[in-house]
């Protein structure tokens, strides 16, 4: 017996706690716990965060993760996924999980997709094969899924783009939401032949416009009609300079519903958080601290750091000194450089940690600060010593 809309209203709502100027520190409840904001969301693009296991998600800090409809559904996919009980118990993660639309991954599949007015044509990355992705298709896909909040799907460009390409996306865009919405509607009425694992799901409709103030002005307005649980930025960190992101951020912030949260989609570099929480969101993701860990790079108080520099060969002091996560507490840069080197599997794990140590450390620190009123003494400092460029 699936529970109507009006029994699912409260499974997901948000509350701002403190403000400090923009900078917002809020409670985000969902059926499997309250996330508290601003919060960092490590990426599990397959239903895991590479080279960290559920346990060491929680030490780090982690209180919900992404996960990628795009690649669950191609595998194993979300048919096995809800015949297994949704998600979350695939994965042995009880926490809070959110699930893009696929919308992202198709962008980046230019060569192997064609957008059409009723949704996306593409082929399989694994083994060709031709599939179509509707904004309808998308949402029953990450009703099976289970997640606890779901993506509408949208039409994502490139950085730069013509004003005229960056319109005829956003406009598509919105149409797509709006069917997202009514097959979002649907399915918590009558799932029908739809297997729903989460029956509290919320679903977040998505800002486009590329970096055209006026476009993204029209995005929001005709997105919030629509009616969602809450609001993402998306098609940035796509190209475009980082002030440039900035300026989009705090023009499209500035007009979202005050009691929602904000969602800054893929971003970014640790002082990219900083400078966003600053002109009002709320959550944020991005591959950058577990793929850079991967590839030997480490970010520090001081800026990336690449372990696999020959200056750390005999260098036993910790990665950051200035870190508690469980890599610097016991494990030298000569180390990690040398596991790195070695090509050894922990070494991928041990600068995982740290790196999602770090951002989730980071998003901590940020909450306090704003809790206090400190929060742009803590932006100021962390630009003093933070630098973009990795120390060789």
């Amino acid at each position: 017996m699936h529970a109507k809309y009006s029994e699912l209203v409260s499974a997901f709502s948000f509350r701002i706690t403190q403000r400090d100027g923009l900078a917002r520190r809020g409670e985000m409840t969902t059926p499997h716990g309250v996330v508290e904001t601003p919060a960092f969301m490590p990426v599990g693009t397959r239903g895991a965060v590479k080279a960290v296991t559920a346990e060491q998600l929680r030490e780090v800090g982690a209180q919900i993760i992404l996960g990628n409809t795009y690649h669950l559904y191609l595998k194993p996919g979300d048919g096995l996924i809800a015949r297994c009980g949704g998600l979350h118990r695939f994965i042995g993660w009880d926490g809070p999980i959110l699930t893009d639309s696929g919308g992202y991954q198709i962008f980046s599949l230019a060569a192997m997709r064609r957008i059409r007015e009723d949704g996306a044509e593409f082929r399989s990355h694994l083994d060709g094969s031709l599939h179509h992705l509707t904004p309808e298709r998308a949402a029953d896909i990450q009703a099976r899924l289970g997640s606890d909040i779901a993506m509408v799907l949208d039409e994502c460009i490139a950085t730069p783009a013509p004003a005229a390409a960056a319109r005829e996306a956003m406009e598509r865009s919105v149409r797509w939401a709006r069917r997202a919405r009514a097959r979002f509607n649907q399915l918590r009425e009558s799932p029908g032949d739809v297997h729903v694992t989460n029956a509290g799901q919320a679903q977040f409709g998505i800002v486009q416009g590329g970096t055209f103030p006026d476009l993204r002005t029209e995005s929001v307005q005709a997105t919030v009609d629509i009616g969602f649980d809450a609001y993402a930025i998306g098609g940035l960190s796509v190209g475009e300079p980082p002030e440039v992101m900035y300026e989009v951020v705090a023009h499209t912030a500035a007009q979202l519903p005050a009691d929602r949260p904000r969602y800054l989609m893929g971003s970014g570099m640790p002082d990219d958080l900083i400078e966003s929480v600053a002109r009002g969101v709320d959550l944020f993701d991005c591959v950058l601290p577990t793929r850079n860990a991967r590839n030997g790079q480490l970010f520090t108080r001081e800026g990336p750091l690449s372990i696999k520099n020959a200056r750390f060969a005999e260098d036993m002091s910790p990665p950051d000194p200035a870190c508690g996560c469980y890599t610097c507490r016991g494990f030298s840069r000569a180390y990690l450089r040398h596991l790195f080197l070695a090509g050894e599997i922990t070494g991928s794990t041990l600068n995982t940690v740290h790196n999602l140590y770090f951002y989730l450390d980071t998003m901590r620190r940020i909450r306090e600060a704003i809790s206090l009123g400190t929060f742009e003494k803590l932006r100021q400092e962390f630009h003093q010593t933070f630098r973009r460029r990795p120390q060789h």
